[in-house]
C-alpha cells in the first residue's frame, strides 16, 4: 500500500466517539460516491458535443449499412483533432464509471447502501442541481471562487472547449498544484484532519479542497482505533456487502479480465484481504485521475499511471470487438481509445486537449457552418438503394432533424430525452447495489450508457448547444398506465404523438413500469437477460435455448412485444421506439392485457386466446408493438385503428438501439 495514515488519525481514540466516527466514515463514503457521479454527466456532455458521424454497427448485422446517424464514437485509427479528443475523454469517461462502481462497491463495504438520485446532485425527478452557469462548487471538494486560476469558471456542462477544459483541469488537478491554487485566506474551509473537529451526526462534511484530500480522509477514518481494543474496521466491515463489477468479470462476451493487477471488487471472505482492496482502490482512483502515486516526469511533464492500474490492451480488444456496419470485424475502437490514454492521468489527458482545442469542432461551431441537415450527410457509397428492411431513407431522417431544428420546444423535449435516459441509469444503481427486500438485483444498464450518449449527441447535433440537464421529467401520476410509444397506448385509443417523456428511458432495467418496455432488445417474460443481449432466452430446465429460439424439445422461448411488457424492468429497452429498430432475430411474443382492479391496481393479464405473435428477422420493432397493441384491444372487444401512426421526427432522428 503507498497510503500513509496522517498524523491526527494516530492517538488511539475514546469508544464513546466511535459511533460519531462511523456516521462521519460512511458520510465520506456517499461523498466520494456522489464526487465519482457527478463527473460522469459532465464529461458525457463534452465528449459528445465533439462532431461526427457514425454507423450502426453488430457483429453479422448489415440492417444499417451505408446510414449514418449524428455523433462522433471511438476509432481504432484516430487521424483527426476530432478522432483524438473523443478517444481522450472517452477514455476518462470509462474510468470515471469504474471509479462510480469502486466508490459503491467500498461504500457497501463499511455498511452504506449508496445513493446515485437526489440531493446534492439531482431533484428527485432526474434534473441535475450541481451545474448550471452561476455554480462554482464541485460537490464536497472545493468552491472554485476561493481559487487563483479558476475563480471565474463555472461548474457547468457544455461543449469541448476552453472554459470547459479549465473545469476539468480543475477537477482533475494533482494534489500539488490544487493545493496551491486555493487562495490562502481561504485554506482554513479546507483539508480537514480525521477526526474532523467538532462534527456531529447529522452535520455537513467539511470541504476537503481536492479529490485526494477526500480519499486521504476517507483512508484515515477507515484506520482509527479505539481505547476497547477494537478498530474502525472491524465496526464497520460487511462481509454481506453486495459487490458489483463490469470490468473484471468474465462472460462469453466479455472473455477476459480488463485488469489484470487489481481488483474492482472486494473479497468479503477475509477482512485483512477486505481491508487491503479497499486501500487499493482507493490509490487506483487518485493514481488513474490525478497522478497522486507516481512522480511527475521532469522532462516530458507526465504523470504516469502505475502499470498495475491500466487495462490490459488484449483484453480490451477481446472484450469490446468492433464490426463495419457490414458485420464485418475490425479493430476494436475502445481498445484503442482506452489503451491509447490510460497510461496518464486524466489531468495530463486534459490539459493534452488544450494543445489541440483550437483545430477541435465541436457541433455548434459546425451547426453555424450546416444550418440545414441533407440526406447526403447520413449516408455513404455502401448504402442499398432497394431499401430491403424499408427503413426511413436518409432523406425522411434529414426532413425530421431540420423539423426538430426549427422547432422552439425541441430544447424542452431533447433535454428531457438526455435526462431521461440518464435517470434511467442512476435510478437503476440504486437498486443495482441494494435490492429490494426479497428481490433479485436488476442487471447494471449498461447499454444504457450507450443509449444515453446517443441521445445526448443527437441533441447537440439538433440544437446546436448542450441539452439543459437541470431540466427535470414530469412526476409519475399515482394510478397511471403509462405507454412506449406512438399509438401504443392501452388507455387511449391508438393515435396519441409520442411516449410521455416521463418514461423515456434507454434500458430494460430502467423502464418504469408495466407497458413501457420499448426496443428490439426484447427479453423473455420470465425475466433475466440484459438489455444488450440481442434476444434473451427463456431456458426451462429441460430445454436449450439460444438466441434463435429453443432446442430439440420443441418448446419455444416467449418475450415481452414492445410495449406490452408485463411489469417494470422486463420488455426491451429504449422509449420512445427508434423509427429504424429492427429485430435481429426471431422469436414468438406473449401478450398482456392489462387491467385496473382494486385493490390491486393496474396490473397485467396473460392473454390466453391468440396471445402468441411471432416476429422475424428485419421486422421493423414498431409494427410488431403496434401488431401486439391491436392484437390486446381485439382481446378486449375493441377495434384498434387499422394503421398506426406515421413516424414523429423525434422517432425519426432517435438512431437504433437508444
Amino acid at each position: 500500500m503507498s497510503r500513509m495514515l496522517s498524523d491526527s488519525a494516530r492517538p488511539t481514540r475514546p469508544a464513546s466517539a466511535r459511533t460519531t466516527d462511523i456516521a462521519a466514515l460512511r458520510a465520506v463514503a456517499q461523498m466520494a460516491v456522489n464526487v465519482e457521479l457527478f463527473t460522469i454527466p459532465l464529461y458525457m456532455t463534452s465528449l459528445y458535443s465533439i462532431q461526427g458521424f457514425h454507423p450502426i454497427t453488430g457483429a453479422n448485422t448489415n440492417f444499417y449499412q451505408g446510414r449514418l446517424w449524428a455523433g462522433a464514437k471511438t476509432t481504432a485509427e484516430p487521424t483527426t483533432d476530432n478522432d483524438m479528443a473523443f478517444n481522450i475523454v472517452f477514455s476518462v469517461f470509462i474510468q470515471e464509471m469504474l471509479h462510480l462502481q469502486m466508490a459503491a462497491n467500498m461504500a457497501t463495504a463499511i455498511g452504506v447502501n449508496p445513493t446515485f438520485t437526489g440531493a446534492p446532485l439531482q431533484d428527485d425527478n432526474g434534473g441535475w442541481l450541481c451545474y448550471g452557469p452561476d455554480k462554482s462548487v464541485i460537490p464536497g471538494i472545493i468552491d472554485l471562487k476561493d481559487t487563483k486560476a479558476h475563480e471565474d469558471v463555472a461548474v457547468n456542462v457544455g461543449p469541448l472547449d476552453e472554459d470547459t477544459l479549465r473545469l476539468f483541469l480543475a477537477i482533475e488537478q494533482p494534489e500539488k498544484l490544487a493545493r496551491e491554487n486555493i487562495k490562502p485566506d481561504k485554506e482554513e474551509k479546507y483539508f480537514p484532519a480525521v477526526p474532523f473537529d467538532g462534527w456531529k451526526i447529522g452535520d455537513a462534511l467539511p470541504m476537503f479542497g481536492t479529490i485526494g484530500s477526500m480519499y486521504q480522509c476517507y483512508y484515515d477514518y477507515l484506520s482509527l482505533n479505539y481505547d476497547d481494543g477494537k478498530t474502525m474496521w472491524d465496526e464497520v466491515f460487511n462481509p454481506a456487502a453486495v459487490q458489483n463489477d463490469l470490468f473484471n468479470f468474465t462472460s462469453d462476451s466479455h472473455p477476459k479480465r480488463e485488469f489484470d493487477n487489481f481488483e474492482t471488487t472486494i473479497a468479503l471472505s477475509d477482512p485483512r484481504i477486505a481491508f487491503n482492496q479497499m486501500v487499493q482502490m482507493m490509490d487506483a482512483i487518485t493514481d488513474q485521475g490525478e497522478g497522486s502515486t507516481i512522480n511527475r516526469h521532469a522532462a516530458r511533464m507526465l504523470t504516469a499511471v502505475d502499470p498495475k492500474y491500466r487495462p490490459d490492451d488484449m483484453a480490451l480488444k477481446l472484450d469490446y470487438p468492433s464490426f463495419s456496419d457490414a458485420g464485418k470485424p475490425v479493430p476494436s475502437a475502445d481498445a484503442e481509445a482506452r489503451w491509447r490514454n490510460d497510461g496518464y492521468d486524466h489531468f495530463e489527458r486534459f490539459a493534452v486537449l488544450t494543445r489541440h482545442l483550437k483545430d477541435i469542432v465541436t457541433w455548434p461551431a459546425w451547426r453555424k457552418e450546416h444550418p440545414t441537415w441533407t440526406a447526403d450527410m447520413l449516408k455513404t457509397d455502401d448504402l442499398d438503394p432497394t431499401n430491403p428492411y424499408k427503413l426511413p431513407t436518409p432523406e425522411e431522417v434529414a426532413t425530421a432533424m431540420n423539423t426538430l431544428s426549427s422547432d422552439p420546444g425541441s430544447k424542452t423535449l431533447l433535454s428531457q430525452a438526455v435526462v431521461g435516459a440518464i435517470y434511467g441509469v442512476t435510478s437503476v444503481l440504486n437498486t443495482y447495489w441494494t435490492p429490494p427486500p426479497g428481490k433479485p438485483a436488476p442487471s447494471f444498464p449498461f447499454p444504457s450508457m450507450s443509449g444515453s450518449g446517443d441521445r445526448m449527441s443527437t441533441a447537440w447535433a439538433i440544437l446546436g448547444e448542450a441539452p439543459d440537464l437541470s431540466m427535470s421529467l414530469p412526476a409519475l401520476k399515482p394510478g397511471q398506465l403509462y405507454h412506449s410509444c406512438q399509438g401504443i397506448d392501452f388507455s387511449g385509443d391508438g393515435t396519441n404523438s409520442c411516449a410521455q417523456v416521463e418514461v423515456f428511458h434507454g434500458c430494460r432495467g430502467s423502464n418504469l413500469c408495466r407497458a413501457t418496455g420499448g426496443c428490439g432488445f426484447v427479453q423473455p417474460t420470465t425475466g433475466g437477460g440484459i438489455c444488450g443481449s440481442a434476444l434473451a432466452a427463456r431456458a426451462p430446465a429441460a430445454v436449450s435455448c439460444s438466441a434463435n429460439g429453443c432446442g430439440s424439445s420443441g418448446a419455444s422461448a416467449f418475450y415481452s412485444a414492445p410495449g406490452d411488457n408485463k411489469c417494470g424492468g422486463f420488455g426491451g429497452c429504449a422509449v420512445p421506439i427508434s423509427a429504424s429498430q429492427v429485430f435481429p432475430s426471431k422469436g414468438n411474443m406473449q401478450l398482456f392485457d392489462f387491467v385496473d382492479t382494486p385493490p390491486q391496481g393496474w396490473h397485467s393479464v396473460e392473454i390466453t386466446k391468440d396471445g402468441v405473435l411471432p416476429f422475424n428477422v428485419g421486422e421493423k420493432v414498431h409494427t410488431i408493438a403496434w401488431d401486439a397493441f391491436k392484437a390486446v384491444m381485439v382481446a378486449r372487444g375493441k377495434t384498434p385503428p387499422a394503421d398506426p401512426p406515421k413516424a414523429s421526427p423525434l422517432r425519426l432522428a432517435f438512431p437504433p438501439s437508444t
